[in-house]
């Protein structure tokens, strides 16, 4: 099993990295929150991995953090989440929110992620709440609106809008109103996104 690699990163997009290690380029599926920490391509990099082996393939995953590797492999042991839908909680939440989501058994955050409806989020709940480590030291919550437009830029990645189209439209659409629910704000950002 690949748990680790370390090389030049020869190509990202938002849910991959390819890296060279040694004349051979792997191609590894990574969180966004992983690729927007990624540096410039032909850099050094060193990736932790996860490899996952079925009958038909061999798929490496990818992370900076030992604590989204932690919760991705607690993700896909839980029946019925599969590595692709790991790596899509971990693009629509950052590790340490979506720990104290699963700890605090936060159903309404969970299901603010694209793709994860409730009856994943109340199992997801179920099984992890009490397998989440205990927080850190208090850092300062992130005031609403950011945290809405952090969860608005990852939809709006999510569904195929490059970064920086997401960043405009969000800061635009919270400019306007700061206060906006985040599901009212996604709408206004796709109306806006598609009169361009």
């Amino acid at each position: 099993m690949i748990a680790h690699l370390q090389g030049r990163l020869l190509r990202k997009r938002p849910q991959e990295a390819v890296v060279d290690v040694q004349g051979v380029g792997y191609r590894v599926q990574i969180p966004l929150s992983t690729f927007y920490k990624l540096p410039p391509e032909g850099e050094s990099l060193e990736l932790r991995t996860h490899t996952h082996v079925r009958e038909d393939s061999l798929q490496l995953f990818g992370f900076l953090t030992q604590e989204e590797q932690d919760l991705f492999e607690r993700l896909i042991a839980v029946s019925g989440v599969g590595p692709k839908v790991a790596l899509n909680i971990l693009s629509g939440i950052e590790a340490p929110e979506l720990a104290e989501a699963l700890r605090t058994a936060d159903v309404a955050r969970l299901t603010r992620v694209p793709g994860v409806g409730k009856k994943t989020a109340e199992r997801l709940v179920l099984e992890l709440k009490d397998k989440m480590p205990a927080p850190g030291p208090t850092a300062p919550s992130p005031s609403p609106a950011s945290a809405t437009r952090r969860d608005l830029v990852s939809a709006l990645v999510h569904l195929g809008y490059s970064q920086p189209e997401a960043d405009r439209v969000a800061e635009r659409v919270l400019r306007e109103d700061a206060s906006a629910r985040f599901e009212d704000a996604l709408r206004r950002a796709l109306r806006l996104l598609a009169t361009r």
